[in-house]
């Protein structure tokens, strides 16, 4: 069954990726970057994510990409890659890493999805204070 269809449980192990319930993530790392991309979007398509848009190739996927920065802060509170719920594909802050990429798909049935997604559940348990 696709992982669209039935979200691995936490703790449960899924084609070598690690799932806490909420979110699903997976490690690519192929021969160069255009390979890992291709790998991904093969991935996505089997696991039942055809419909999500993705960079046409890997250059476009790169323009997602953080420029290089002094200030590694900035990466802590953004993600450096291509987003699009309920995926992300991520680059590694270990530039030394240049053929890998990180996917990270959210469990769309998982409660407050989009707020997690967007990193925005931290603000609104805040507010609630």
């Amino acid at each position: 069954m696709a992982l669209r269809e039935h979200f691995p449980e936490a703790g449960e192990n899924y084609q070598d990726g690690e799932s806490d319930g909420i979110k699903y993530t997976l490690v690519f790392g192929g021969v160069s970057l255009e390979h890992s991309y291709d790998m991904i979007r093969q991935f996505l398509q089997e696991e039942g994510y055809a419909d999500i848009p993705l960079p046409k190739d890997v250059d476009e996927l790169r323009l997602f990409r953080h420029p290089v920065s002094r200030i590694k802060q900035i990466l802590l509170f953004e993600d450096n890659g291509y987003c699009h719920n309920p995926i992300k594909i991520l680059f590694p802050l270990d530039r030394r890493k240049k053929k890998t990429l990180y996917l990270i798909i959210f469990n769309e049935n998982a409660p407050d999805h989009l707020l997690r997604f967007h990193s925005l559940l931290n603000r609104k348990l805040e507010r609630g204070k």
